[in-house]
């Protein structure tokens, strides 16, 4: 059992949500103004979505690289302050508009392209660069190639380019890498900018008491670097190349039909038998840019519900088991204390509760789901919490506070407001439940700070379109705000000067 932690809150905002001249937040100033706002209101965590580059449909949870960062994150503005020209921003775009992948992606892009032009011709960084695009060679020289082929064939996927590539032979390898050298190249570029501007705002963030808490998708897209360059890892089809079992979740109260999300699911097999190295590569990665790492469906690592190619539903699939706790140990072995917080949310049996509570990792409880009809037994009630937990108003994928209360049921309404005792700002009643409980964290979505309604919820599963695409205005994070907030942080011990001196902070 590894130390009792001292009490914490923080908050929970993706760097795409800041506001900005280039449709998208980025890793600029405004990036460096949250992380203040956070120091300024004790706060001592900050929660991000995964980094990784997305595709038109701005998922995160569906990126091309398990490794690489999102290049439309980056700040053109502050890589054109080291000395390089500064591209101007598109015209006519809002500050806090919502994020359109499409327009954002053609700007961003370009701009990138006329600095790397500029980089190539002149830069003082090249010797910066050659050094990190050696140090990171077993993901890079994969991501980028893999990048630069996407371009070349932007409506196919990697199993659809000529065979030789798809059958990854190495004459041919190298022959794409000889004739798209120079996409391979921009694609290491801004690698190199964004793990640059990334580790200057992480190092920001920890001299003001901050830790950043990632996230680690447990699936991989099937068009991605990741499944392209190491297919025996994933359960394939050996002639097509495409999924031959794939990834979702039963017919539950909420589908008749379950959800069938077609990723591919792993070859638990062979990866056991080569020690899990792509999984704990992945994890050392991840450790580098974050301090915690919440491991999205959790329950994936006990058993994983596999679905047959040619089904359309997710109905007639059935449950494997995955070697969670011999890949647990593995990881332990080679990075020792393990920062991990476990997505245990949904259909979660004793076995996934087990492996959980083995390795201490601190599952979550979600304020939203604590009133309903099951009563004081709910576990989701904060009288019900472990301390070894982490509470959230919502999260990403719920609606906001505000917007979650509006459409709730007569006596569900009742239900809450009989557990608050009195009548008030409902977001901010919600947020004083969860920083007065004895869960260990607390993470309290930007929105519900802000008292935003369902037009600022960030994640609607199910729904195609309109989703990671919110950004909040320019000027919102107001004095006023950060005493509401420092206020009911430190009055719920919450505050580093309460616990810096406390025993204990190992745990993740």
């Amino acid at each position: 059992m590894r130390s009792k932690i001292a009490r914490r809150s923080g908050v929970l905002v993706h760097p795409s949500s800041f506001p900005g001249r280039w449709g998208i937040g980025d890793l600029g100033p405004q990036a460096y103004a949250f992380v203040d706002f956070l120091a300024d209101t004790h706060q001592q965590l900050w929660q991000v979505l995964p980094l990784g580059p997305t595709g038109d449909d701005g998922s995160p949870y569906s990126s091309f690289s398990a490794s690489a960062g999102n290049p439309l994150l980056i700040s053109v503005e502050s890589f054109a302050d080291e000395g390089f020209s500064a591209p101007a921003p598109p015209a006519g775009i809002l500050e806090s508009q919502p994020v359109d992948q499409r327009q954002v992606r053609a700007s961003k892009i370009s701009a990138l392209r006329q600095l790397w032009q500029e980089f190539e011709k002149t830069s003082h960084l090249r010797a910066q660069f050659e050094t990190f695009s050696a140090e990171v060679v077993d993901w890079l020289d994969d991501y980028a190639l893999f990048m630069a082929l996407k371009d070349t064939y932007p409506a196919k996927d990697w199993n659809q380019w000529p065979e030789d590539i798809v059958k990854r032979d190495p004459a041919a390898l190298e022959r794409a890498r000889l004739e798209l050298g120079d996409l391979v190249r921009f694609h290491k570029f801004s690698q190199f900018v964004f793990y640059r501007q990334w580790s200057r705002l992480r190092d920001y963030a920890h001299d003001r008491g901050i830790r950043v808490v990632g996230d680690i998708p447990f699936y991989m897209a099937f068009n991605s670097a990741d499944v392209w360059a190491n297919p025996q890892n994933f359960a394939l089809d050996a002639k097509t190349h495409e999924p031959r079992l794939m990834a979702g979740v039963p017919p539950d109260y909420f589908s008749k039909t379950g959800q069938l999300w077609g990723n591919p699911v792993y070859d638990w097999r062979h990866l056991e038998h080569e020690g899990f190295d792509w999984w704990v590569g992945r994890f050392k990665r991840l450790t580098r840019l974050v301090d915690i790492v919440r491991i999205d469906h959790f329950r994936g690592f006990q058993a994983f519900w596999q679905v047959k190619q040619g089904e359309t539903t997710a109905i007639n699939g059935e449950w494997a088991e995955c070697p969670g706790d011999a890949f647990f140990h593995t990881l332990e072995h080679e990075l020792g204390h393990l920062p991990v917080w476990a997505e245990d949310l949904g259909l979660v049996t004793p076995q996934v509760e087990k492996l959980r509570d083995d390795f201490d990792f601190p599952g979550m409880k979600v304020l939203q789901f604590a009133f309903d009809a099951s009563g004081a037994e709910n576990p989701y009630l904060p009288f019900n919490y472990p301390e070894n937990c982490v509470c959230y108003t919502g999260t990403h994928d719920n609606d906001t506070t505000v917007g979650w209360w509006t459409s709730l049921a007569p006596p569900q309404k009742q239900q809450l407001q009989s557990y608050i005792g009195h009548d008030g700002a409902l977001n901010w009643e919600m947020i004083r439940l969860a920083m007065s409980s004895i869960a260990d964290s607390v993470i309290i979505p930007l929105q519900d700070v802000l008292g935003l309604g369902s037009e600022a919820r960030m994640n609607s599963p199910g729904r195609a379109q309109g989703n990671w695409s919110w950004r909040y205005p320019a000027g919102v994070l107001t004095d006023e705000l950060k005493g509401q907030l420092k206020l009911i942080t430190t009055t719920f011990g919450r505050s580093p000067r309460f616990t810096t001196n406390r025993p204990g902070g190992s745990r993740g």
